[in-house]
């Protein structure tokens, strides 16, 4: 009983629907016979000794084939040739059994007479049957592995999904939040309007956020404001010592990129750049459309190599942010996205190109291309 429990109910039903079709016909096949031909009760229990044969031999069937379905598909189409032969000779001997030898057609001419007569139309029944179980058995096999590429690919996309989610919600450090609502507290004594502005600030920054994963992508006006926002708080802290300053062609405002892409970056400047230094910096976001797509770029003349965090340009060190962003983008644009840092004495640079959607299908196009070179060679 544990072994028919851990059957998968699709093949008890291809089997029970397989075997309920053999019965209809061998029931009908018999019954025709008993009233046209053979008024015998022996006819009608030979009929039914068939097709308990047919039903032993189509699960024997099912199991050579998924035997077979381990091993190279060469080996998979002569298995079943094979298959075919054994299924036909085991067949046509049982019938020959019930239907002549049991009558005392039991010498050699009769057996080769049954078969002669056998390889003749009549023998098409015994092939179809092994060829149709055969069949059925590699179509459930294909929808199964139709079904798990769906299920694998929608258990990625879901994975994909908590991780962008888990990416942007640690995006905000902690830490920004505590200086933001000290800052708060100390502009509740001596200015309350400024209080309440930095505390709508915060507000929309963190709705924008929690608010980034409903969609894939925002527009970069978007994106834009909430960098706006994020550096005006910013601001509040540092005050004089803290600059930025935007150069943005109007054309891209409307490209789509990931949300909070750009918030990694600017707040590794003012951590690791402008922040430890004494009179503060400047912080410049260029951002510019380009062949391959558009070009954005976050340059500070803070600290630079002397930080502490900074090694060399590399992304070792830089802060969860930085590694974030960059495997965010190698994960949705392809290793071509990935970040460039170039780190100085005078501060550093943090660039990319994200590729417009017919710059992805030019590469794609070219992939396929050289793949087939590649296999046609």
């Amino acid at each position: 009983m544990r072994i028919l429990e851990g059957i998968p109910k699709i093949w008890k039903t291809a089997y029970f629907i397989i075997c309920g079709w053999y019965a209809l016909n061998y029931l009908l096949s018999a019954i025709i016979e008993y009233s046209v031909d053979q008024p015998f009760t022996f006819v009608l229990w030979n009929g039914f000794y068939m097709l308990e044969a047919v039903c032993i031999l189509i699960l024997l069937t099912f199991v050579y084939a998924n035997w077979l379905f381990k091993l190279n598909i060469a080996y998979q189409i002569m298995g079943h040739v094979v298959g075919l032969f054994i299924y036909f000779l085991s067949l046509s001997y049982l019938r020959y059994y019930f239907y002549y030898y049991l009558d005392g057609l039991v010498f050699f001419d009769d057996w080769k007479e049954f078969m002669l007569d056998l390889l003749s139309w009549d023998a098409m029944r015994f092939y179809d049957q092994y060829i149709i179980t055969v069949a059925v058995y590699y179509i459930i096999r294909y929808f199964q592995y139709v079904q798990k590429e769906e299920q694998e690919r929608s258990y990625l996309e879901i994975k994909n999904k908590e991780m962008q989610i888990s990416l942007l919600k640690s995006q905000i450090n902690p830490h920004f939040l505590f200086n933001t609502l000290n800052s708060i507290s100390m502009l509740v004594g001596s200015n309350k309007a400024g209080a309440r502005k930095v505390i709508s600030q915060l507000s929309d920054v963190f709705r924008y956020a929690l608010d980034s994963h409903e969609g894939t992508k925002v527009k970069l006006l978007n994106e834009l404001n909430f960098i706006e926002n994020y550096i005006k708080i910013q601001q509040v802290r540092f005050g004089d010592r803290l600059t930025y300053e935007v150069d943005a062609d109007p054309k891209c405002m409307s490209f789509e990129i990931p949300p909070m892409i750009l918030q990694p970056l600017i707040e590794n400047s003012i951590k690791y750049g402008i922040g430890p230094k004494d009179d503060g910096g400047t912080i410049w976001l260029i951002i510019k459309k380009t062949q391959s797509g558009v070009y954005f770029e976050v340059t500070d003349d803070g600290l630079g190599l002397n930080a502490k965090k900074v090694l060399d340009g590399k992304l070792k060190g830089t802060g969860v942010g930085l590694k974030n962003s960059d495997k965010r983008l190698r994960s949705i644009y392809g290793p071509s996205a990935r970040l460039h840092i170039q780190a100085k004495l005078d501060g550093y640079t943090v660039s990319f190109i994200i590729p417009t959607e017919q710059t992805l299908k030019l590469n794609d196009g070219l992939e396929d291309s050289i793949q087939m070179k590649l296999e046609a060679s």
